[in-house]
C-alpha cells in the first residue's frame, strides 16, 4: 500500500505542468530615445495599466544603468521616466536621454507564478525573494 501511494505521489509530481515564463524582448525606438517591451501577456499589462498608482510600472520592470563593476548592479538606482502601454507593448521613455555607448538593463520581475511549495524546496528559493530576469541593452 505504501509503495502504491508513493508511486502515485511521484507520478503526480512528474506529470504536473509548469507554465513557461514569458519571453520578454526589448528594442530601442524613437531614434534610441525610448525602449519597447514586448512578449508580455496583453491581458495582464492592460489590467496593470488601469491601476492609478504612480510608479506601478517602475516596480514591475525598472530600467537601470549598468555599473562598471557588474557585481554592484543590484544597488543601482532606477532610471526615472514615463511608461506607456501602446498596443501590446510597454514603452519606456527616460526623463533624461540614454547615454551613447552606455549599457543599461531592464529587470523584469516574475510576479505571476510563485510555484508550489515543492518548487521552493527543489530550487532552494527563499520566501520573499521575487524571481527576475535581467535583459541587457546598449544605447
Amino acid at each position: 500500500m505504501k509503495k502504491t501511494a508513493l508511486l502515485l505521489l511521484l507520478l503526480f509530481f512528474a506529470c504536473s505542468h509548469k507554465p513557461q515564463a514569458p519571453v520578454v524582448h526589448i528594442s530601442l525606438i524613437n531614434n534610441n530615445r525610448s525602449i519597447k517591451f514586448t512578449g508580455l501577456d496583453y491581458a495582464i499589462i492592460s489590467e496593470i495599466n488601469r491601476d492609478t498608482v504612480q510608479g506601478m510600472w517602475q516596480g514591475l520592470a525598472p530600467v537601470f544603468r549598468m555599473p562598471a563593476d557588474t557585481d554592484m548592479k543590484d544597488y543601482q538606482p532606477a532610471v526615472n521616466g514615463k511608461y506607456k502601454l501602446i498596443d501590446s507593448a510597454v514603452v519606456f521613455t527616460p526623463d533624461t536621454p540614454f547615454v551613447k555607448n552606455q549599457t543599461y538593463f531592464v529587470r523584469y520581475f516574475e510576479f505571476g507564478d510563485r510555484g508550489s511549495t515543492w518548487d521552493f524546496v527543489k530550487d532552494k528559493k527563499k520566501l520573499g525573494k521575487t524571481p527576475y530576469i535581467d535583459v541587457i541593452f546598449k544605447q
